[in-house]
């Protein structure tokens, strides 16, 4: 007899869990350093529908800590190297590609009934905004990634309510600007340890290997518990 190649999975939380994994629509924002191990993670557990919306390319920078990032991909969309990986993992899964010229304005209205959970893995707080807003009011699941920059402690991770943060520079100013738009709840993911400062190239984040990567499998996790529950 053949072995399936979920079988360890299956032997873990069950037919019926894979089943619903399987009919799962998940969008995720953002195929960085945290959304490409997001999709890894859910596909390689049985996602088998999934939307990915980037407008960026892999740079050299990127082969540090974003599981896509190789270097013959370098200059190539992230989205297309990403769907290039899903269907290499399991080729069953339907992968919809967007590469929006403007993130901010254009495809939180992707955003609808049918859609199962939304990953925010973006990098700009008017685009998580956005995403937020429109996940709302379509009342579909969303989980919001907090700053993974900067930081050296991926023990530090929390998945909790926003207004149950502290540290986080961003998670600070998203709750302010929530409660503007009287937001009461949200999931995010963030880390508790202070960011480390350095003086060389202070607008762009500092990152490495195993912090974002680790972000990333926390929140698929969190999304596959939340949909076979």
């Amino acid at each position: 007899m053949e072995e399936k190649w979920n079988s360890r999975t299956e032997l873990l939380i069950g037919a019926e869990s894979l089943k619903k994994l399987a009919k799962a629509k998940i969008i995720v924002y953002g195929i960085g350093g945290v959304g490409s191990f997001v999709v890894e993670g859910l596909v390689r557990a049985g996602v088998e529908h999934i939307i990915i919306v980037d407008n960026d390319v892999i740079s050299p920078s990127n082969l540090n800590r974003q599981i896509h990032a190789t270097i013959p991909n370098i200059g190539r969309l992230k989205v297309d190297c990403m769907k290039e990986r899903i269907l290499d993992i399991n080729p069953n899964v339907v992968v919809e590609t967007y590469v929006p010229k403007n993130i901010q304005l254009e495809e939180e209205n992707l955003i609808d009934t049918s859609v199962s959970y939304v990953v925010d893995a973006v990098d700009t707080i008017t685009t998580k905004l956005k995403l937020i807003e429109r996940a709302k009011k379509q009342n579909v699941p969303i989980i919001s990634c907090m700053g993974t920059g900067n930081k050296l402690d991926a023990t530090k991770f929390e998945i909790t309510d926003i207004y149950k943060t502290s540290v986080c520079p961003l998670a600070k100013v998203m709750r302010k600007e929530l409660k503007k738009r009287k937001i009461t709840n949200l999931k995010v993911l963030y880390s508790k340890e202070e960011p480390i400062k350095h003086e060389e190239e202070k607008r762009i984040p500092a990152s490495i290997s195993f912090v974002p990567s680790v972000a990333g499998m926390l929140i698929a996790g969190e999304v596959i518990k939340n949909i076979i529950k």
